[in-house]
């Protein structure tokens, strides 16, 4: 079996430094610092509107909330976007589902993956694009786990019209709805009196509003670790702890992907995610009903949500796109203490067990496939998994990289990034 090492070099400091430096133009602009070149005029006048004067997206924001919340607007009648994204879930929590992924508006739909959350989406590069340097190239950006999304407007748009989600049969079908809300004349206030006459108008007015309430609310950087980086709080000793075994290149090592700067004083400056993509070996989850055909693999960025992405003519030598099949792009760890299943197949339902996945991959994979290799890709593609970055580098005989102890030092620091942090009084 060839190595991906002979065509899909991992990342190098440079590569590294200038996913970090894409990943902050990011975050100045959705934090009031900068701005975004959108296409649609009207796109771009919501982003900067949510991004800036909170004043100026209170309607719009108010709108999109409504939106957000309203359970009239899938079919049956029943299911809001909240119900996948639930805020004491860390906007996440697949509308009650227990196998780890999101259960439809009809009890029978159950889809293929675990719902993101949508807190600090915001921060996540749009669209999906292909950054080479230093000898590798990355897939960055992107909604949803497979990228295909290109803006938080149309990721908002989408489930609406998925019949394993909201199902509705049409645009029209969901204008019609908002058009017989208690809101509707707020849409028309915001978008135009006229906006129900226009299908298309009026849908894509939709994904504006909630694009610019998920902006302007869900990305409070009030959580305990965001207090600490501000100066205004200490971590107790076992979370200073986990920080540190977060941070060590020859623990945890989740720092070398969930990026953080702790000591700039600007919580803005820990997205906690770089926003690549990768295929760290996820055991396959028998619960979800496509994977009962042996023959069936979720390969994200090459489908089956989506038709596999085009490469630009900058992408190493050699490169296809099936060098990226299997790969799923990295969330934000921001509110990750909150969701009630973890990865792209929802296999983990928490975090102690994730952390045992990173530290035991390589040492011990029988427990976790029943066999020496992944069992949730195509052995064609089994070479696209990581084995370059820590932990995943280590040698099986090296045992476990972290320690139970260390487990759960980490996981106390993941708790200091869940949201509505409140310091006691002195």
């Amino acid at each position: 079996m060839s190595s991906c090492l002979e065509t899909s070099p991992r990342p190098k400091p440079g590569a590294s430094q200038m996913l970090l430096s894409l990943a902050m133009s990011v975050l100045l602009s959705a934090c009031g610092g900068g701005a975004e070149t959108a296409v649609d005029p009207e796109i771009a006048a919501a982003a900067n509107r949510a991004q800036g004067n909170r004043v100026l997206v209170g309607d719009r924001a108010e709108l999109g909330q409504r939106i957000f919340t309203d359970d009239n607007l899938s079919e049956p009648r029943g299911t809001a976007c909240a119900a996948c994204h639930q805020a004491n879930m860390g906007f996440a929590g697949n509308h009650g589902g227990r196998d780890g992924v999101a259960v439809g508006s009809r009890p029978a739909s159950v889809g293929l993956r675990n719902a993101m959350t949508n807190s600090y989406l915001g921060l996540v590069p749009t669209p999906l694009t292909f950054v080479t340097a230093n000898g590798e190239t990355e897939a960055v950006g992107g909604l949803f786990w497979d990228g295909r999304a290109d803006s938080a407007e149309l990721q908002a748009l989408g489930p609406l019209l998925n019949p394993l989600e909201m199902n509705n049969p049409s645009r029209q079908s969901v204008v019609d709805k908002i058009a017989a809300s208690a809101y509707a004349q707020l849409f028309r206030q915001e978008f135009g009196n006229t906006i129900f006459a226009n299908t298309d108008a009026a849908f894509n007015a939709i994904g504006l509003a909630i694009a610019a309430f998920e902006r302007a609310r869900l990305q409070p950087f009030s959580s305990k670790y965001d207090a600490m980086v501000r100066g205004e709080t200490t971590l107790n000793q076992t979370e200073a702890r986990g920080m540190a075994l977060f941070m060590d290149p020859a623990k945890g090592n989740c720092v070398a992907c969930h990026l953080m700067n702790p000591a700039s004083g600007k919580p803005a400056d820990s997205p906690f995610s770089e926003f690549t993509f990768y295929a760290n070996g996820i055991p396959r989850n028998p619960a979800i009903p496509k994977n009962s055909d042996p023959a069936f693999f979720d390969l994200g960025l090459c489908g089956p949500e989506r038709t596999p992405p085009s490469l630009p003519s900058t992408v190493m030598p050699g490169l296809t796109i099936e060098n990226f099949c299997g790969k799923f792009r990295m969330p934000t760890l921001r509110n990750v203490a909150e969701r009630p299943a973890f990865m792209h197949n929802g296999f983990f339902k928490d975090l102690p067990t994730v952390l045992r996945f990173y530290s035991t991959r390589n040492s011990n994979p029988q427990f976790w496939y029943g066999q020496a290799l992944s069992n949730d890709l195509p052995a064609k593609y089994l070479d696209n998994v990581e084995v370059v970055k820590a932990p995943f580098n280590r040698p099986a005989a090296s045992g476990p990289a972290l320690s139970e102890p260390d487990i759960n030092a980490i996981v106390a620091f993941l708790r200091t990034l869940s949201d509505g942090y409140r310091a006691r009084p002195p």
